[in-house]
């Protein structure tokens, strides 16, 4: 038997685990080892995660301007514990209605491998910060070699067919 208190309502000493809540084990001992499992999850604390972030800028920035927000970004994932794998610049594209009373914006897609809490400090931060009209930020499983699908040429893409004859 494991030294452990152990309490049919999901209690490990004084804290409450909801994910146990409907759990039953077969015997004491098990309930032990996976609490036990559990802790040393928790105490691992943030792990690092794949994310890819798509922001959008106001039209009336730079290229320099730009650029400089997106290494301001990095460098802010940086200090808490992750990296940028790779980051690419779009430009200003036109967007589809009126984001902030405005038609364009500059584009901008990162790469990242951070924990969550670096990923919520940057998000919270472009939220406050004046020149990020949105945000986007995406959980994936691994990063795709090469440049994004919005940097391709077109003729590099040869995921459509050809096209079929038009009809008169």
């Amino acid at each position: 038997m494991l030294p452990i208190s152990l309490h049919t309502d999901a209690t490990y000493g004084k804290r409450n685990y909801p994910q146990f809540k409907h759990f039953r084990a077969a015997s004491r001992d098990q309930t032990a080892v996976y609490y036990l499992i559990f802790e040393a999850h928790l105490k691992m604390g943030n792990h690092m995660s794949f994310y890819e972030h798509v922001f959008i800028m106001r039209q009336d920035l730079s290229n320099t301007q730009a650029e400089a927000l997106i290494e301001e970004f990095s460098g802010i994932l940086s200090e808490n514990g992750g990296s940028v794998v790779e980051h690419e610049y779009w430009g200003v594209k036109t967007m589809a209605y009126k984001v902030n009373k405005n038609r364009k914006g500059h584009y901008a897609f990162l790469k990242t491998d951070a924990p969550s809490d670096a990923v919520k400090e940057m998000e919270r931060l472009m939220g406050l910060h004046e020149d990020v009209m949105r945000l986007l930020t995406i959980r994936v499983d691994g990063h795709e070699e090469g440049p994004s699908v919005q940097m391709q040429k077109r003729e590099d893409r040869s995921d459509r067919g050809e096209r079929r004859e038009r009809r008169t």
